[in-house]
């Protein structure tokens, strides 16, 4: 692959939640323009997994970057969509003060696990085929971004863009559990769901991260560093390598790059702004980190 296809990731410095998101897409914001264009509607997917705790959730600065970006280079409908673990999406939008931001931009708000449904086919905790059901919003979406946060998982070992489509995408908490079938079958999953819909636009803002026992109840780090990209597979690969994580350890990236979904492995990957050793900063695992890797 020559140096100039590979997918590019935007990383910068973050001296706050808006600073870094939005130094992270000036640096592809060209790009960004050209893959807006004839586009209608753009469906923003941030990751409220629960609606109380903000150390957990999209921080509504990052997502008012994303959407300041945007607005420069479109002028058609937004719509604000995701499907919290538990709690309807209006106590995470109240909680984390979104209010402002959905009045300014005009957003139409969907709750996934309210949405209709498109049949999707994943796999059981043996491996065998098992139905789910995702979003028909999400799915149809004509221009899909993700602002997800720099978080380690219980499940599998990071969750980042492409996961914070996948489990918010699922129409209600019992779809939720149901994808949680052992550490194969879950990271499988995540790769085969996101076939369906990979983002247009992938943001990870890692001003402030969660270590440890992430996705809800681990503790703050300050990493400092947001990181962008048209490519969500090589953004989140670039920062799982920043936190400290081999993102062939990750099973769902391992699968997409395996099957020629995305790119993974790092030397397919061009860094652009900061590099990877200036920024990076060892997150603490989840307590149960080793047993991750049994999807192997």
């Amino acid at each position: 692959m020559l140096s100039q296809d590979k997918p590019v990731v935007a990383v910068e410095k973050a001296g706050n939640h808006y600073d870094g998101v939005s130094k992270s897409l000036s640096l592809i914001e060209d790009d960004i323009s050209k893959s807006l264009k004839g586009k209608k509607e753009v469906l923003i997917k941030p990751n409220f997994v629960t609606t109380t705790k903000p150390l957990a959730a999209s921080h509504v600065d990052s997502t008012r970057a994303v959407l300041e970006v945007i607005s420069r280079h479109f002028e058609g409908r937004y719509i604000l969509g995701e499907g919290p673990s538990s709690k309807p999406i209006e106590e995470g939008i109240k909680n984390y003060g979104y209010e402002d931001l959905i009045t300014e931009y005009n957003m139409k708000v969907v709750d996934f696990n309210k949405d209709q449904s498109v049949e999707v086919e994943g796999v059981d905790s043996q491996l065998n085929p098992l139905k789910y059901h995702v979003s028909k919003t999400l799915l149809q979406s004509d221009y899909l971004v993700s602002v997800a946060k720099a978080k380690t998982h219980d499940t599998v070992i990071a969750t980042l863009s492409v996961k914070n489509i996948v489990v918010g995408s699922l129409v209600s908490t019992k779809e939720k559990q149901k994808i949680h079938q052992g550490y194969k079958a879950i990271n499988l999953n995540i790769a085969r769901f996101i076939r369906n819909r990979m983002p247009d636009l992938a943001i990870v803002d890692g001003f402030e991260g969660m270590e440890g026992d992430g996705p809800e109840f681990g503790t703050p780090i300050q990493l400092g560093v947001s990181a962008a990209s048209l490519h969500p597979v090589s953004l989140d690969a670039v920062m799982a390598m920043i936190m400290g994580f081999d993102p062939m350890n990750i099973g769902y990236l391992h699968h997409l790059d395996e099957w020629g979904i995305g790119v993974a492995k790092l030397s397919g990957i061009k860094v652009v702004g900061r590099q990877i050793s200036e920024v990076s900063r060892k997150f603490k695992p989840h307590a149960t980190y080793k047993e991750k890797l049994e999807w192997k």
